[in-house]
């Protein structure tokens, strides 16, 4: 058995495996630990293992490493991208980031390590808000890459000066307002939870706006029992085995050919970590001067309070 194999292979080589939400219920189920991104990078640095198996996409294995370069990091799919981070490429930024010199520059994580290497400070979907608060408002800003985090950031502060690279993720950017509306109708006791890179209508739209992590303690805490759930469909592995209790309603696309699933995280097998745990391969490598550029980027972004 695949899962088996796994488990020896972890304790022989002293491996840890960590796991997005958004991976599927078979990978999640032979991870150690499972999160969102930056809290699983965060995860590697803690941890005690020389190894570091990261079950997700390409930039995620790129933050461990950004914060653990004394281990081996290891990605079984490296070609599973991010639409996200492939909205938003290093040179081209590089060129934006040229036409406003006096700006600081806030990077969401999901980008490439090359983005990263050009960010002031980086953040998360939990913790955008706060970090740009934590600026002085008379101080402009670059936001990257998504543009609706960007924009649901500048409705909350009102920040005018805020200057918005116009990226997307392709799951987010898909859900039907249309079709979350008839589901509102047809659960009229569900909370809708959205996750902060869908469309403005779509976040407008919303009980409880939030990460990954965010929305999955939500739900934990309210006593509502029916949710709406309007992120990537991965989320409700998770949600269920929590919360068996409630019922989590995965919001359609707009249409049937689109999807609520991200293709780049269902790239990931346990056939692909069986793989890549026999081999020690493929194994994420960076240049150190990108590296310690990306590092004072997420640091900074620790720092905020």
């Amino acid at each position: 058995m695949i899962a088996e194999r796994i488990k020896e292979l972890k304790k022989q080589k002293g491996a840890v495996i960590l796991a997005h939400y958004y991976t599927s219920a078979q990978v999640q189920e032979v991870a150690d630990f499972l999160g969102d991104s930056l809290a699983l990078s965060i995860k590697a640095k803690e941890l005690d293992a020389p190894i570091i198996l990261f079950a997700g996409v390409n930039f995620m294995a790129e933050t461990a490493k950004v914060l653990c370069p004394e281990k081996k990091v290891l990605i079984p799919v490296p070609e599973a991208g991010c639409s996200l981070a492939e909205s938003c490429n290093a040179e081209e930024f590089a060129e934006f980031k040229k036409k406003f010199p006096d700006h600081l520059v806030v990077s969401y994580v999901n980008t490439s390590v090359g983005v990263k290497a050009l960010t002031d400070i980086c953040c998360t979907s939990t913790n955008a808000l706060k970090v740009i608060q934590s600026i002085p408002a008379e101080q402009p800003v670059i936001f990257g890459p998504d543009r609706n985090l960007g924009g649901y950031i500048k409705s909350q502060t009102g920040r005018d000066n805020m200057v918005i690279w116009d990226g997307a993720c392709d799951v987010h950017e898909k859900f039907s307002a249309e079709k979350i509306f008839a589901l509102k109708k047809e659960y009229p006791q569900a909370k809708t939870v959205v996750h902060p890179e869908c469309p403005a209508e779509i976040v407008e739209m919303a009980d409880y706006v939030g990460s990954t992590a965010g929305i999955i303690d939500y739900c934990g805490k309210s006593e509502t029992l029916e949710f709406i759930v309007v992120t990537e469909s991965g989320i409700l592995v998770e949600m269920e085995k929590r919360f068996p209790d409630k019922k989590f309603i995965p919001a359609p696309a707009i249409h049937e050919a689109a999807c609520n699933e991200c293709r780049y995280m269902k790239m990931v097998t346990l056939e692909n970590i069986l793989t890549c745990l026999e081999n020690e391969s493929p194994e994420v490598r960076l240049d150190e001067n990108v590296r310690q550029a990306a590092q004072r980027a997420i640091e900074n972004m620790i720092a905020v309070r």
